[in-house]
């Protein structure tokens, strides 16, 4: 499901979760695991990076219809940790968006401390269209990273953006060839292992703990409203609808 590599005091975290890295429980529990051992590893910075034309598509949504409300109850804690676990790593974070990161995957990039986005790959956030609140580890991520002006019409628009218009709405922070998102994401990573990470992991947490202490303290209350729509069976009829829509087989 996941797989290291080592160069120098980089350690690159390759996503390898079926065809399009979708996230269930297991890669949830097992993404955020792989986060908390590594804030404790020697490395000293990490590059998050996804297979062939896509970084992630996001929340498994055939899971969630199969699961029903038993299933729905175990992963939205386990998606909220996940993206904790990347948000809250003391350490730099650089995702190589290899591909399209597609709502959860969009959140997952941007949780990250800088975006690498390949040319041509696309990124948002289409929960609105599936009819899926977002939980409130997800809501605050998004609202740290996009340009405030943007804010709003990312999350409400539920649409997605590709080059210079994700660059203007801060779900990338560079566009490169797709040839050399990892190179660069590796070398930008190398260059952020350099600083003192002491200084460094201080430093990101006075930038973050305003949005962490927003996600500890209002996430329970918000996150019971989510769990019971996202186990409601208009959600379940929406989702459905979504996932046979955009899915229909070409006639």
């Amino acid at each position: 499901m996941f797989e290291i590599t080592r160069q120098a005091d980089v350690v690159v975290l390759s996503m390898r979760h079926g065809k399009a890295n979708t996230m269930d429980v297991e890669f949830c529990e097992g993404l955020a695991r792989q986060f908390r051992e590594l804030d404790k590893d020697p490395c000293r910075a990490i590059v998050l990076v996804g297979q062939g034309r896509i970084f992630s598509a996001g929340v498994d949504l055939l899971r969630i219809v199969d699961g029903g409300h038993a299933y729905v109850q175990r992963f939205l804690p386990a998606l909220s940790a996940m993206f904790d676990a990347v948000f809250e790593c003391s350490k730099p974070v650089i995702a190589a968006v290899n591909g399209a990161s597609i709502a959860g995957g969009c959140v997952l990039a941007c949780a990250a401390d800088h975006r690498i986005m390949a040319e041509g790959a696309r990124t948002g956030v289409p929960e609105l269209k599936v009819g899926v609140p977002f939980p409130t580890s997800a809501a605050e991520i998004m609202r740290f990273t996009v340009t405030p002006q943007y804010l709003q019409s990312v999350l409400y628009g539920a649409g997605t953006y590709a080059g210079a218009d994700a660059l203007q709405r801060g779900l990338a922070d560079e566009i490169v060839a797709p040839e050399a998102v990892l190179e660069r994401a590796t070398a930008l990573a190398a260059s952020y292992a350099e600083l003192p990470p002491k200084a460094y992991a201080l430093t990101k947490r006075q930038l973050r703990e305003g949005t962490i202490r927003r996600i500890r303290q209002d996430g329970p209350a918000y996150d019971s409203e989510a769990l019971a729509q996202w186990s409601s069976a208009e959600t379940g009829a929406g989702i459905r609808a979504y996932i046979e829509k955009t899915f229909k087989p070409a006639k």
